[in-house]
């Protein structure tokens, strides 16, 4: 009998690895049945194109036109609830104020608010933005994961208890319930930040409260910083960052799966949860960080950041799996949708050289550039693609994260305290349009075979 006090559970045993053979032997569908039952892998089309699968009024994201009768590909645009997201972005930076809460407003509610409405709403969040009495003490700082989104789903589910009416899913009680998430996302994963350095890297602990009248973006860079200091551009720049970032249509990965655990009538914090284990993992929400350590690499690679040969031959052998971690990917390039260009992408292009300017970065800005130009023309020579090849968000987002200086753990937190304001959009609209439950199909393709009794195997 097994000694539990002697069990390792995170080693894995011969046994383990044995059984793990018949997962893989027994588990492999061959590749050319999705082709003759016409099975759209990933919900995408055999052109890449996305399936659809319900409506939204939420976002659009464009990136074809039909011109004389044919599907080409145009610039991408990007917009929430009807509006480019261009002229939002123009808005706010010629006003001078931060666009965050304007954007969630806006998602949320369908309409731009005016000055009042935006008043009382950033004020609604303010309140909120205060955790339950001792949840940092008896929550956060008891076993903190090294994994920031694992502590920020943990941290959501654990807020259930704490709520009086969790399982009340009437449009007012979810509707309270997304604004003291999207109000306390900075807090929980800056907290759960905060533990990990201290108990596992031996850092200084401190937990600073926010404070009501900062925006979001101030918020977070002032209770993570020890001095609580930052400058005027680079809260602007995250700002610009969470807007960019909190919504993009209702069939990316992490939102698709709001819109499925909500059909099944669950609770706001179940589906919440759901999302952030989705927004994890580095096909979606991870992806600038990657981006980040594939720079990181090319730097230390390369003796002549300038020097354009050396650094097309590095793209190349990323390409042909020799460089980096040998996945074959040139990160931060392409998207599943966009072509020609990711509008947020070219918006966010013009404010990090002046980040990159303040913080004496433009070599580092000068090599991405570069790597921007080059690459899609490599790609084109070296890979066969349906659709053209672009930079995308990922691609700058990381490189404005390391000029925060913000830690690497919380680049997809960061994400996901954006994103909270477009699932939670996608929830309500969920919500009051349910029909029946997100029930995709699956058809089995294993063949007949006959029960054989124990004794005969």
């Amino acid at each position: 009998m097994l000694n539990p006090s002697n069990v390792n559970f995170s080693e894995i045993t011969p046994q383990i690895r044995e059984l793990t053979q018949l997962c893989l032997d027994n588990s492999a569908i061959d590749p050319s049945l999705y082709t003759k039952y016409k099975v759209n892998r990933g919900l995408r089309d055999l052109n890449g194109k996305g399936v659809l699968t319900g409506l939204t009024e939420i976002s659009e994201i464009k990136s074809s036109e039909i011109v004389d009768g044919e599907t080409v590909p145009c610039e991408g645009k990007l917009y929430y609830r009807g509006i480019d997201i261009e002229e939002i972005v123009g808005g706010f930076i010629r006003e001078k104020r931060f666009g965050f809460e304007e954007a969630t407003y806006l998602l949320l509610f369908g309409d731009l608010p005016n000055k009042d409405q935006l008043d009382h709403f950033t004020q609604i969040l303010a309140n909120y933005r205060s955790l339950p009495t001792s949840f940092v003490r008896d929550i956060i700082m008891k076993a903190p994961s090294p994994d920031m989104m694992n502590t920020l789903a943990r941290s959501v589910l654990t807020l259930y208890s704490y709520d009086t009416n969790a399982n009340d899913i009437s449009i007012p009680n979810v509707l309270r319930q997304c604004l003291q998430l999207i109000a306390l996302f900075p807090l929980l994963s800056v907290y759960g930040y905060q533990a990990y350095s201290h108990y596992h890297d031996g850092k200084s602990l401190f937990i600073h409260n926010p404070l009501p009248e900062l925006s979001t973006a101030e918020n977070i860079l002032r209770i993570l910083r020890p001095d609580e200091k930052y400058t005027e551009l680079e809260a602007r720049i995250l700002d610009l960052a969470l807007v960019l970032h909190a919504e993009h249509g209702g069939g990316n990965n992490s939102t698709f799966t709001t819109h499925v655990v909500s059909s099944s009538g669950t609770d706001t914090y179940s589906v919440i949860a759901a999302s952030l284990g989705s927004l994890k993992g580095p096909k979606h929400g991870g992806a600038n960080i990657k981006v980040v350590q594939m720079f990181e690499d090319m730097k230390k690679s390369l003796s002549d950041w300038t020097d354009e040969d050396a650094v097309a031959d590095y793209l190349k052998k990323l390409l042909h799996k020799q460089a980096f971690d040998k996945a074959g990917l040139i990160y931060g390039m392409g998207h599943a949708v966009y072509s020609l260009s990711d509008p947020r992408a070219n918006i966010f292009k013009k404010f990090v050289k002046s980040l990159s300017e303040e913080k004496g970065l433009t070599d580092e800005f000068q090599l991405y550039s570069t790597v921007e130009r080059l690459a899609p023309q490599i790609i084109s020579e070296e890979r066969k693609i349906y659709k053209g090849v672009s930079a995308n968000i990922d691609f700058y987002s990381g490189f404005v994260y390391s000029m925060l200086n913000l830690p690497l753990e919380l680049y997809t937190p960061i994400f996901a305290i954006s994103r909270i304001s477009g699932w939670s959009a996608h929830r309500i609209e969920e919500l009051i349009n349910a029909g029946k439950i997100i029930r995709p199909s699956y058809k089995n393709v294993a063949p007949r075979r006959d029960y054989i009794p124990i004794a005969e195997r």
